[in-house]
């Protein structure tokens, strides 16, 4: 859909098994995406993910909030990380906190269930 709405170069892949060339995108979107990624794992997605970015580049995540556990849910893994925790990998692996917020704005923290965050390569 993105691709054929804005005719922008979309990539696709598997979190588990990423082929992405070094410092060749702008950005990254990925929107309630990365908590389908194992703990023992994210520390290495994010890395790629990092090193995928032009230095000055962007990641955009939004992911559901929790305290730090790991599930199964209807089929579906997810990880639910707290804003802590979230910063600490994040920062871990050499991007910049940019802006985090919570959402859906306008209401009350217990029923904003979703952490977006926007991170920056650091440019050298």
């Amino acid at each position: 859909m993105a691709r054929a709405d804005t005719g922008c170069e979309v990539w696709q892949q598997d979190f588990l098994k990423l082929e992405l060339p070094g410092k060749r995108f702008d950005g990254i979107f990925a929107n309630a995406a990365l908590f389908h990624v194992p703990t023992q794992e994210l520390r290495r997605v994010l890395r790629q993910l990092h090193a995928a970015l032009k230095p000055g580049g962007v990641l955009f995540s939004s992911n559901p909030r929790g305290e730090n556990e790991e599930e199964w849910n209807r089929g579906r893994y997810g990880a639910y990380h707290d804003l802590e925790a979230w910063r600490r990998y994040m920062l871990d692996t050499g991007f910049m906190e940019l802006e985090y917020y919570y959402r859906p704005t306008g209401l009350p923290r217990e029923q904003q269930p979703w952490l977006a965050s926007v991170w920056r390569r650091p440019s050298p």
